[in-house]
């Protein structure tokens, strides 16, 4: 185990970084469109950035400044999140599953052969699965303060089905015109509340950058987010599963941890994952940093500096 509070490179060096070139895109998938930002060169393949759950790419507006300016990132909104578009009414969507599904999309729309991920919270259990799903085809991992999906026991998952189930449906009258809405200073209050303290109110307004949109009333906004990302805990895996993918993570692999990061039901379950890749990946490092779950977006500079070697060496 690495601590890394007295070992980081100062936000005034790490901002001499030559400024990031940064293109919108708009990936075209089934039920419509996946949106990003494509920073750096548009000539070589980018690492892939996947955000949090109800977050955006928004969430790494911060720390790719701090990143080389030569390498190409495509930051991108999952499915529902942000600027891209929702799953249609009437249809399941699942943030894990669906989130593996939507890469593996983006990954074949590009005719990308192998791919290099970073990937905070829900973006960095989406980037775990993808490697262990297709160990062969994933260069390297950085996960943000998560190792995997937080797992239950059997019973939990099928106790909390039903219950799960009903939620979805109900939050489904939530998108479209039954959106309730609220003024910009609101918005940003109800926001700032929501994150618990994990995120500033910088970093709150950069969120809504791409997390609100205008409501028919001019002055007011909605979420842009689809309501029914509420729903996250219908088909989490058990340990076991959990388990038996991290053992099929074969590719390098960086994982930092803030002090005050996630919070899991059974904390031991963070290391557990982290041992069982530790045994296959090609490269193995662990590093903890002072700061909350959003720490690479509210002090980038604190995990600015370990990418950075990470991906040049």
């Amino acid at each position: 185990m690495n601590t890394d509070t007295e070992n980081i490179t100062s936000a005034d060096n790490i901002n001499k970084q030559k400024p990031h070139n940064v293109e919108e895109v708009t990936i075209p998938v089934p039920w419509g469109h996946i949106s990003g930002k494509w920073w750096g060169p548009m000539d070589q393949q980018p690492i892939i950035a996947l955000h949090g759950w109800q977050d955006n790419c928004g969430s790494f507006d911060t720390l790719i400044p701090l990143l080389p300016s030569d390498i190409a990132i495509l930051t991108l909104d999952l499915f529902g999140h942000g600027c891209s578009t929702d799953f249609p009414i009437g249809q399941f969507c699942n943030i894990v599953w669906d989130g593996l599904l939507t890469l593996r999309r983006i990954v074949k729309y590009y005719r990308w052969n192998k791919v290099k991920l970073i990937g905070h919270s829900l973006g960095g259990v989406v980037s775990f699965l993808y490697s262990a799903t297709y160990p062969d085809e994933v260069d390297f991992i950085i996960s943000l303060d998560i190792a995997g999906p937080n797992s239950k026991d059997v019973s939990e998952i099928a106790a909390a089905t039903g219950d799960t189930i009903d939620k979805y449906l109900s939050f489904e009258t939530l998108n479209g015109k039954d959106s309730p809405d609220y003024t910009y200073e609101e918005m940003l209050h109800i926001i700032e509340g929501a994150y618990n303290g994990s995120i500033t109110r910088e970093s709150a307004i950069i969120l809504m950058k791409r997390g609100i949109r205008p409501s028919y009333d001019p002055e007011r906004f909605c979420f842009s987010r689809d309501s029914r990302l509420k729903v996250a805990t219908l088909g989490m895996p058990s340990m076991d599963l959990l388990l038996a993918f991290a053992a099929r993570v074969k590719c390098a692999y960086l994982n930092i941890r803030a002090s005050d990061g996630l919070k899991y039901e059974k904390p031991e379950h963070y290391h557990m994952v982290l041992d069982r890749i530790k045994v296959g990946a090609k490269r193995f490092e662990y590093h903890e940093v002072e700061g909350s779950h959003h720490v690479h977006l509210n002090n980038p500079e604190r995990v600015a500096s370990i990418i950075n070697k990470f991906i040049s060496t």
